[in-house]
């Protein structure tokens, strides 16, 4: 028992600090690729967001269209920079948030149900007339630690707080 408690130190000995280095790298990684090429399409794309504005979230829906659609694929491509460098993570990861959340509300969430049984359906990839919010739901909970732990020592955010402290 003791050599299986010794290995099971050793093994957790090399794990936990390499976690500190690697544990949120493939979710910024992930997250910078789905973020920037969407603020890419978005950036070689017509405005489309006429079209679905009343649907936004106060105080989005009374913002002008072409101004959302600027803060979006701007949001989204510096964003995307952002994490891939792991420079000022929190704070965009929290933006990448919110530009998620008016997502569903915009483009994602059903246009009408009564039921959570119906609510439910629209957790989906595609939309069957039920909304198909997964993939935006799951960018939020990928997201949510990088908010909370930032983004790691394999970052910029890391070399400039060893610099300034």
């Amino acid at each position: 028992m003791n050599k299986l408690v010794k290995l099971k130190n050793q093994v957790l000995g090399i794990l936990d600090p390499a976690g500190d280095w690697v544990a949120l790298l493939p979710i910024r990684l992930l997250m910078a690729y789905e973020f920037g090429t969407a603020g890419m399409m978005k950036f070689n794309g017509e405005n489309w967001f006429a079209k679905i504005q009343g649907n936004f979230l106060f105080p989005f829906n009374h913002v002008p269209v072409e101004i959302s659609w600027f803060l979006a694929t701007w949001t989204e491509i510096l964003g995307a920079l952002g994490l891939f460098l792991g420079l000022f993570t929190r704070f965009w990861a929290f933006s990448l948030i919110v530009v998620s959340i008016v997502a569903i509300s915009g483009v994602h969430w059903p246009e009408d149900w009564n039921s959570l049984a119906e609510l439910w359906k629209g957790y989906a990839i595609t939309n069957k007339g039920f909304g198909n919010y997964r993939v935006p739901l799951l960018f939020i909970a990928m997201l949510f630690p990088l908010i909370f732990r930032g983004a790691g020592k394999l970052s910029l955010d890391q070399i400039l707080a060893n610099k300034f402290s």
